[in-house]
């Protein structure tokens, strides 16, 4: 098992949502053994907790010092009442993880009103995989933890895909029309790092715009997606309106993505890279807590930046480019960007092996920048 950089609270009941298959359950086993651990996967302890959400207190003995797991709170929403006059009157401290927080919103549940705190949880990042992270890997299979220990992580991925259609979009009945959602999902593949256009995307699933949307809801609900949305605090320029589009990982997103004698290998290549990076900037700031925002910078004249984070600790800006040869074009975003914004720190993430300078922008090869990436947030 990977070590992993989250740091739990301590003595403070918390919230640990992330997707199916980032490794939750594993962590929160390791990181609290002697926890009292309630699985809501498992049908008869789900069927008793649903009949009668009171019977929860039955599971911890009297007296109980320590952990209370409960995994995928999300499938007995009501829970949550009984779970917060647990920690009032018996002062337990719990942890509830989940791999949606669509059922706990739209029921408008009890989130425990400040009285648990809110964590993610994400795949594995370069520098948990540390000797084992490999970028050829990363980019054509994601960095799931069973990308890592199935003997076929290209079959395990495609199972992952046919899990979440049939038991989180069939079973929870979260649409009625699962063959549309499996178009829309393949169209969603084809938007992958780009200026999301709803309207096209309906038209090639052959749905109405408003159904395409609450797909991308659900795809956000359940975390497996994730919608970018534009920089445009004090902005000098006319920017864009629409968000940008990402599945949550690399090997989801080449999983769902249709490939064949038609498709350009390069193009998917160069998207899998810009993903990657993202996944690993949105890991390292939830891991460490530091408040960053995430979005894109793209103006009117189609002058962009892939990724600018935003926060208490200042501003930072990130372009990646496949290629190992650099050009001077590569850097119109960045310096656009600077000139607008010049207190911003601005890198560029390049598949070269040498570091460089040009002027503020500081130029890293892929294989430095993720392992290095903590340090380069914090600084």
């Amino acid at each position: 098992m990977y070590s992993r950089i989250l740091s739990p609270p301590k003595n403070k009941s918390f919230f640990l949502f992330g997707p199916r298959g980032t490794g939750k359950t594993t962590w929160v086993k390791s990181a609290f053994p002697k926890a009292i651990f309630i699985d809501l996967l498992e049908s008869e302890i789900y069927n008793d907790l649903l009949a009668n959400p009171q019977r929860l207190e039955t599971f911890i003995p009297k007296d109980f010092k320590n952990w209370v797991i409960i995994d995928e709170v999300q499938r007995v929403p009501e829970l949550l009442n009984e779970i917060h006059r647990l920690i009032e009157k018996k002062q337990y401290v719990f942890v509830l993880t989940g791999s949606s927080a669509r059922k706990l919103r739209k029921k408008g549940v009890n989130l425990l009103a400040g009285r648990a705190l809110t964590y993610s949880f994400h795949q594995l990042t370069a520098i948990e995989l540390v000797k084992d992270f490999n970028l050829a890997h990363s980019l054509k299979f994601g960095q799931l933890p069973c990308v890592y220990t199935e003997k076929d992580p290209k079959a395990y991925l495609e199972s992952y895909v046919e899990t979440y259609l049939r038991e989180e979009i069939q079973q929870e009945g979260l649409t009625r029309n699962l063959s549309a959602f499996s178009r829309f999902l393949e169209a969603a593949s084809f938007s992958q790092g780009s200026v999301l256009n709803t309207s096209g995307v309906a038209r090639e699933c052959a749905v109405e715009r408003k159904v395409v949307e609450n797909y991308f809801s659900i795809l956000e609900d359940l975390l497996i997606g994730c919608r970018l949305p534009v920089f445009t605090k004090k902005a000098k320029r006319r920017m864009v309106a629409h968000h940008k589009f990402y599945f949550f990982d690399v090997g989801i997103y080449r999983t769902i993505r249709p490939s064949g004698p038609l498709d350009m290998p390069e193009e998917m290549e160069v998207v899998a890279f810009e993903t990657l990076v993202f996944q690993e900037l949105r890991a390292i700031n939830d891991y460490l807590r530091l408040g960053y925002e995430l979005y894109y910078w793209h103006t009117s004249n189609q002058v962009e930046v892939d990724f600018v984070l935003y926060g208490n600790k200042g501003l930072k800006a990130f372009e990646v480019k496949r290629t190992s040869r650099l050009q001077e074009n590569m850097l119109r975003g960045l310096k656009a960007f600077l000139k607008d914004y010049p207190s911003a720190k601005a890198y560029l993430i390049y598949g070269g092996a040498r570091r460089l300078y040009e002027g503020k922008i500081t130029i890293l090869p892929a294989q430095e920048a993720l392992l290095t990436l903590p340090d380069i947030l914090k600084s």
